[in-house]
């Protein structure tokens, strides 16, 4: 397409075309450990932590434009960018902490999953649904050539749709809904602290920064882009709209179990098949059904993201050759890595971890390196050396640091909290 046509393309049009990193990112950070973590919020507070969802999106979207432009600019990964420019020790923290923490949420997220898929089928057992599922998504990450791969991924987009039908099947306050939006509700309550500092965790995830710098990299030399003020113009619609579809889908999940769930006295929900199975009496079969099918097509989505970015950050540690537009004998020791960490987070459930203790872990280990890795990013970011003419804005740099002060924050209260 040229420079024409694009000035004159319908809007919608446009949007649909540019759509493709930036959705897949923000989509996959409501796996089934996010939507946990969603509606236990939801269940213990009502709707005290919808504002939540206003505060995290810029501040989400900021970091991961930056991770997108860093990959774009310099052709490398996060973890490649880190490797060039910096001592070699801050690697190796982010791989002390990242593969534990990414493994024991891919684990957390199959169990999910497999309890979820239970329900739907409870003639066969959760663990042969998890299992089922592990081998279905290595074959689909090894086999299937990224650009196919990227489609299936932006068409399972659309199975989170699920949880903004939900909330208008049961009656709604919509006055005390709006309130709470745009009012913020804080409160020194430990359980609040928690949730609220859950939900921080969940949306600014690590993992997702050296996803969106890796998977930038691979679109571009995948379909040959020439990075200039339009791509990059293209690249900030594509990562601020999956950033804004990601939190309208958890602003859903809270509304809906702080609706269905919170009045009926249900305050305790730890794990995506307890929010499902609590919301089938009391908001209909119709409700439970397709917060069920939700948890299974965001874990198809999340998983491969998880996985992948763990292979990104060792691929460019260890200088291996990547991507997911190589076959597997072209790039053995990247896929390696995604089969292991499969295998290693199914073996989660059988080595007597919990899906919540799992959750719990990752969301300490995810704490402790998010303010590390945003002042890293947010470094690189005003580097000339490294990014050239595509420094940081002012309004990037006051987002991005007030994103450092608000996980830096929220990293504190984790551990006290935990401790």
């Amino acid at each position: 397409m040229n420079e024409n046509e694009k000035v004159s393309e319908n809007p919608i049009k446009r949007l649909f075309r540019v759509l493709g990193p930036g959705l897949i990112t923000g989509a996959s950070d409501d796996d089934p450990s996010g939507i946990a973590t969603y509606s236990q919020a939801g269940a213990a507070f009502g709707h005290r932590l919808l504002w939540t969802s206003v505060l995290t999106f810029p501040l989400m979207a900021a970091i991961q434009e930056m991770c997108a432009r860093i990959g774009m600019v310099t052709q490398h990964g996060l973890s490649g960018v880190v490797k060039r420019y910096y001592p070699k020790w801050i690697l190796y923290v982010v791989i002390l902490f990242s593969f534990p923490a990414i493994t024991l949420n891919i684990g957390a997220d199959l169990a999910g999953m497999g309890a979820v898929a239970n329900m739907l089928f409870p003639t066969i057992s959760p663990h042969t649904f998890s299992i089922s599922f592990t081998l279905l998504l290595m074959v689909f990450v090894i086999f299937v050539p990224y650009r196919k791969m990227a489609a299936v991924l932006k068409w399972l987009c659309l199975s989170l749709l699920c949880y903004c039908v939900v909330p208008f099947i049961s009656k709604q306050d919509w006055v005390e809904i709006i309130y709470n939006t745009i009012i913020p509700s804080m409160s020194w309550d430990k359980a609040y602290l928690a949730a609220f500092v859950g939900i921080l965790g969940t949306t600014i995830s690590p993992y997702l920064f050296f996803w969106q710098a890796s998977v930038e990299v691979e679109e571009t030399l995948e379909k040959k882009i020439i990075v200039d003020k339009q791509t990059l113009s293209e690249m900030r619609l594509d990562v601020r709209f999956g950033i804004l579809f990601s939190n309208i889908v958890f602003y859903f999940i809270i509304m809906t179990t702080g609706t269905v769930l919170f009045p009926a006295g249900i305050h305790e929900i730890t794990t995506v098949d307890q929010a499902a199975e609590a919301l089938r009496p009391l908001a209909g079969e119709s409700a439970y059904l397709l917060f069920a099918v939700g948890v299974i097509g965001t874990g198809m989505l999340a998983i491969p993201v998880l996985a992948g970015s763990l292979s990104y950050i060792l691929a460019d540690t260890f200088d291996w050759e990547e991507g997911m537009n190589k076959k597997f004998f072209e790039a053995k020791k990247f896929y390696s890595v995604i089969i292991i960490s499969l295998l290693v987070a199914l073996s989660i459930d059988y080595m007597g971890i919990s899906p919540v203790r799992a959750l719990i872990i990752t969301a300490i280990l995810y704490g402790v390196t998010a303010p590390f890795l945003i002042g890293i990013i947010l470094h690189i970011s005003n580097n000339k050396k490294i990014m050239r003419d595509e420094i940081n804005s002012r309004s990037s740099n006051i987002l991005g640091f007030i994103t450092l002060v608000v996980m830096t924050v929220a990293a504190i209260l984790l551990l006290i909290t935990s401790i």
